[in-house]
């Protein structure tokens, strides 16, 4: 075999070997840079996260609310009309039942027969205290004239110009007569008395015609209750409860009314969610009965207290078996719009996107 065959043979077969050397360096050189670079790689993207994780808050344990209420009225009687039916939408001043009205239109007209009476019975006083005072003044002549005869008779009397009879009899008539101005007096008084010390005054402004007006103003208030009407546009529900001719005392729940205009959010978050929010704060809502459809709405207002301090038994943590546990705190969103065509009732499931607006700087780490 030739010299340049030899040579031609080891050379291929150290190739190959050279080769696999040279790529196993490359590797352990490459390795550490791959791992540091994917460390690297990581806590940027950590630190991304970080700056920009801040500025929102989240949370699922969020539903819907309403105002809601459940309708009564103040006084007792028969159910007589009911005007709605189950889930019907009402508006404002609608007529939702209303009771037997019988005996509170005879209360209201007891009322205005006491109220004409009180009138009637101060004109009367004004009447008897101006009769009394024209008595008086006549009597009072009368007293004058008596007084007069009793000086004359007294002065010739010793001398038999009149008999001692008529003396005393002039004196009888005398005190007589000043004994029934007295009476006069006092019924003239007591008259004015009623008049509250003024002949003039106006019937209005006595207490016995005030009462009188008090009484009837109560029994015509009582006569509009029997009416229950809607106090906000919503709809009613389980009105099926109620059925006229059953009695319902006053204060009973008769059925009950949702707004369908002052609808908000109430969510649950965590209270370390809570540093950075806000009220008036940016919201983004979604329900879980509408798929890919969202509300705006902005914080309205932040509980003073957690929702466990309303709870009748709030935790005790005075024993030694004490376990901390994040507490949550209300917030209620105002809804702002939304999808107009897509009704919201209370209690559906919702979750809620709260933008802070605040945003972390790297200061914040150290």
């Amino acid at each position: 075999m030739s010299q340049a065959n030899l040579v031609g043979r080891e050379q291929a077969a150290q190739g190959p070997g050279l080769s696999a050397v040279q790529r196993a360096n490359r590797s352990k050189l490459l390795r550490p840079v791959l791992m540091l670079g994917g460390v690297v790689l990581v806590a940027f993207g950590a630190l991304l996260f970080w700056l920009f994780g801040g500025v929102y808050v989240s949370t699922d344990d969020s539903y819907v609310d309403a105002a809601k209420v459940a309708l009564s009225t103040d006084v007792s009687g028969l159910v007589g009309n009911v005007y709605v039916r189950d889930n019907q939408h009402v508006q404002q001043g609608d007529p939702l039942f209303s009771l037997g009205q019988s005996q509170y239109n005879i209360a209201v007209a007891q009322g205005q027969a006491e109220v004409a009476q009180a009138l009637e019975n101060i004109n009367a006083a004004k009447r008897g205290y101006a009769q009394a005072v024209a008595q008086m003044q006549t009597q009072n002549v009368m007293i004058e004239k008596d007084q007069a005869d009793v000086g004359r008779y007294a002065a010739v009397v010793e001398k038999g110009g009149v008999t001692r009879a008529m003396y005393d009899d002039s004196r009888f008539q005398l005190q007589a007569d000043q004994d029934k101005l007295t009476e006069l007096e006092q019924a003239a008084g007591l008259q004015l008395a009623k008049l509250q010390g003024n002949p003039n005054i106006d019937p209005a402004q006595t207490p016995e015609y005030q009462q009188a007006a008090a009484d009837l103003q109560n029994a015509q208030r009582n006569l509009r209750h029997t009416v229950v009407k809607a106090p906000y546009s919503g709809t009613v529900t389980e009105v099926e409860q109620l059925q006229p001719g059953m009695f319902l005392p006053a204060g009973t729940a008769a059925f009950g009314l949702v707004s369908d205009t002052d609808v908000y959010v109430t969510a649950q978050p965590k209270e370390d969610q809570l540093t950075w929010v806000r009220p008036g704060q940016s919201v983004d809502v979604t329900v879980d009965t509408y798929p890919d459809q969202h509300w705006k709405g902005v914080v309205e207002s932040i509980s003073p207290a957690t929702g466990s301090e309303f709870s009748i038994l709030p935790a005790q943590n005075s024993s030694g078996n004490w376990v901390k546990v994040v507490q949550r705190i209300p917030v209620r969103v105002q809804i702002v719009s939304g999808p107009a065509d897509l009704p919201l009732r209370a209690g559906m499931s919702s979750e809620i996107t709260i933008d802070t607006n605040h945003h972390r700087h790297l200061s914040d780490m150290f």
